[in-house]
């Protein structure tokens, strides 16, 4: 991370005094045009994100780390997240938890609040993010920790896993079952779509047909979403005999919607879902899915952002946790 950046060096980049870039800041009546379009424009180029909590109020630590989740409502966040929360109340710190949705415009509004409020560490979901939403967190110097995916170049630490290798190591378990006629239904975010690329590479280096049928649904994914993207599947004339679903839910649609049409799982048609969830075990058939350890996604960023805090270096700022794929009999 780069070192914080302060209303000093800002005043200094745009050739005015301190005082000055506090006015067009924060009174911009009290400037003149002119100085606060420079002011502004070197803000926007670097990504400064004034100290909400600025002029003595704040203490040396917040004790306050965020976590930005796209969705609440969705599960499969909610092991690392319950872990996080322990993991940093073992520790002394408060979450807060702020959603963003799908949309990079409102994470980045999101990021902007969080910012001026100074916590002590960042969590974020994924590592797809605004241009602007990086600079501001490169300018901050809060430690940040991204999840859920892998990059080698992360903003800062990451706790992750490979999402393309999620999809080419399902797309070579169904295929060594003998299923040659895979689907896939998904999510139309980052993460699935590159779980998506995955598939489809390895499907094409399979031999395969390099056109994977895929049914795109908005996230958060439902079960009725499942329901909707077999029967438009089936619909095809090619048919369908595997589809790997990107959440437990919308794989629990699939398996609802295969029962209604008397397809019998797996001989005709094989479901993997995604996430592990409690309910996968306990359906009949019990469902297959690629499990994530959540727990550990969470307790480690917690670790990250409290030994940061504490003036301690990361030795892996980047740590692979990998998937497995929990066979059961739906594939």
């Amino acid at each position: 991370m780069s070192p914080t950046l302060t209303v000093h060096d800002i005043a200094r980049l745009a050739g005015v005094s301190a005082m000055t870039v506090s006015r067009a800041l924060n009174h911009p009546d009290k400037v003149s045009p002119a100085l606060r379009a420079k002011v502004q424009e070197v803000v926007r180029s670097t990504g400064f994100v004034p100290n909400g909590m600025a002029g003595g109020l704040r203490s040396a630590k917040a004790k306050l780390v965020a976590a930005v989740l796209p969705t609440l409502t969705g599960p499969v966040f909610q092991e690392t997240i319950q872990a996080l929360n322990e993991a940093l109340d073992a520790q002394g710190y408060q979450l807060m938890i702020g959603q963003s949705g799908y949309d990079l415009s409102r994470e980045d509004a999101l990021l902007d609040a969080i910012i001026r409020r100074r916590p002590d560490g960042i969590v974020l979901t994924g590592i797809m993010h605004s241009a602007a939403g990086r600079r501001q967190l490169l300018a901050s110097g809060i430690p940040v920790v991204e999840t859920w995916d892998l990059t080698p170049t992360p903003i800062d630490m990451l706790v992750g896993f490979s999402n393309e290798d999620m999809g080419a190591a399902v797309c070579t378990y169904l295929h060594q079952r003998g299923y040659r006629r895979p689907a896939l239904i998904c999510g139309d975010d980052a993460r699935a779509l590159r779980r998506n690329t995955g598939f489809q590479r390895q499907a094409r280096s399979l031999g395969w047909p390099a056109d994977v049928p895929v049914y795109p649904t908005p996230p958060p994914t439902t079960l009725g979403a499942g329901r909707a993207g077999l029967a438009a599947l089936l619909a095809r004339p090619e048919g369908v005999d595997a589809v790997f679903c990107s959440s437990d839910m919308l794989a629990l649609g699939v398996l609802i919607e295969a029962q209604a049409r008397g397809l019998a799982v797996p001989q005709q048609l094989a479901i993997i879902g995604l996430g592990d969830l409690e309910f996968a075990a306990s359906l009949q058939p019990a469902l297959t899915s690629v499990r994530i350890d959540g727990t550990r996604i969470g307790q480690t960023a917690a670790q990250y952002i409290v030994d940061r805090a504490d003036g301690r270096s990361i030795a892996e700022p980047i740590v692979d946790i990998g998937f497995s794929i929990v066979e059961r009999g739906t594939a």
